[in-house]
């Protein structure tokens, strides 16, 4: 093989993982733009149906409930036959449905029947999206582009367009159509999956003897397990959630009802959430990539710990926002736990199985019981108790931290040049 033929080669696995990172970017993105949806949606909903603050935790908690069994099961399935790209476009089909549904609800049984399903199409999107990006991209850019892919793409979609839209339909029609409008660009992004994305890329087809001796090697999943990264990853996965939905469920209601802000002031700081969630997004990932995943998790959760504090103590909506963009810097976390580390730690035969584990594990205890806890405590003691255990959730992950190893190539390379003999990495 030439030089010439391998430099071709190159630039065409380049393109491909450019173009890849676009069309899972704007997949992962509608995700979280219908997940979100039902936060920003909560208040005009409660004016019809009388939600509690515990239901509305309900609401959420039963997606992430369906949403990590079947990230749990696609992953495993996935793994098992070797494909990614089917179970990826049936999921985005199915999940625009199953949102657009929401609004022909009448009551909260419907509603929480409809979210369930959502969840059980919307489990499967990351670990198939994560997976075909792992195996797309160059070394240098794998925390970058898988945060792009999971972080920024939500906080673009979800956290910013996700407020702005879907609150203006409810003002201008009502909360019903706000939920049907969600069936269009979750249809478009299946139909580009099925076009351009490849079951294999290019970069992976040219290691193609040691990726088929590779595949050929089924791990179990107790030897999954049994690594220790993957356990601390899904402890800090279960707290990270709490984190997370608590923020994102019980935020928008806050502002409303606790402070008094206007659906206007509140879209817009809840909009200040999203523009984090971008910046963060990728910025936390690619900086993990020269410092190290360890140090990045610990210094950007001890950020996160203020976010909710701030919603509780913070009067100015300006200044509120401010710091939320400061702050909300877990969502940037999120790609270092759930996909890079654990890329960066089991075998590629069972990448798939890992990331919808920890996916699963973190949405049962910190997406499912982690909001219906939060939304309890709320109907008890006021809407600032959801805020606290978030704080406390953030509080742990910090401490889990520590027991992780790292697993940055490039802080790797540099530790074992220091010790000639490589026993630091």
């Amino acid at each position: 093989m030439t030089d010439t033929t391998v430099a071709a080669g190159s630039r065409a696995a380049d393109r491909y993982e450019n173009r890849l990172l676009v069309i899972l970017f704007l997949s992962f993105g509608f995700v979280f733009f219908d997940r979100q949806a039902l936060s920003f949606l909560a208040p005009y909903m409660d004016a019809e149906f009388g939600l509690t603050n515990a239901q509305l935790g309900t609401l959420s908690g039963v997606l992430a409930l369906t949403w990590a069994l079947a990230g749990m099961f696609a992953g495993r399935l996935s793994d098992a036959l070797g494909r990614r790209k089917p179970i990826l476009v049936a999921a985005v089909v199915l999940f625009s449905l199953f949102s657009a549904s929401s609004g022909l609800m009448g009551g909260f049984a419907g509603l929480l029947a409809a979210r369930a399903l959502m969840g059980t199409a919307e489990g499967a999107v990351l670990p198939m999206a994560q997976s075909l990006m792992v195996e797309a991209s160059r070394e240098s850019r794998r925390g970058f582009n898988m945060g792009l892919l999971q972080g920024s793409s939500a906080g673009l979609l979800g956290g910013i367009v996700a407020p702005l839209v879907v609150v203006w339909i409810a003002e201008t029609w009502n909360w019903r159509v706000a939920f049907y409008v969600t069936i269009i660009p979750g249809l478009v992004v299946a139909a580009l999956i099925w076009r351009f994305v490849r079951e294999k890329s290019p970069r992976t087809l040219a290691e193609a003897p040691q990726e088929q001796r590779a595949a050929a090697v089924k791990v179990p999943l107790r030897e999954v397990l049994r690594l220790r990264n993957i356990v601390v990853c899904m402890l800090i996965a279960c707290c990270y959630l709490t984190w997370f939905v608590t923020i994102i469920t019980f935020t928008p209601t806050y502002l409303t009802e606790v402070k008094g802000f206007d659906p206007g002031t509140m879209s817009g700081v809840m909009t200040c959430l999203g523009v984090a969630w971008v910046l963060w997004g990728f910025a936390t990932p690619a900086i993990s990539d020269r410092i190290g995943r360890k140090p990045a998790l610990i210094g950007f959760t001890v950020l996160a710990v203020c976010c909710p504090l701030a919603v509780v103590y913070v009067e100015s909506p300006v200044l509120l926002g401010a710091i939320m963009v400061v702050t909300y810097t877990g969502l940037g976390c999120f790609t270092l736990f759930m996909a890079t580390i654990p890329a960066e730690t089991v075998p590629r035969a069972a990448l798939a199985t890992a990331l919808g584990v920890i996916m699963g594990v973190g949405e049962l205890a910190g997406g499912f019981l982690g909001p219906m806890v939060a939304g309890w405590a709320s109907d008890q003691w006021g809407l600032q108790a959801a805020m606290f255990i978030a704080a406390g959730g953030a509080v742990a992950v910090v401490a889990l931290c520590f027991a992780l190893k790292e697993t940055a190539p490039a802080v790797l390379r540099r530790r074992a040049a220091a010790v000639p003999d490589g026993s630091a990495a």
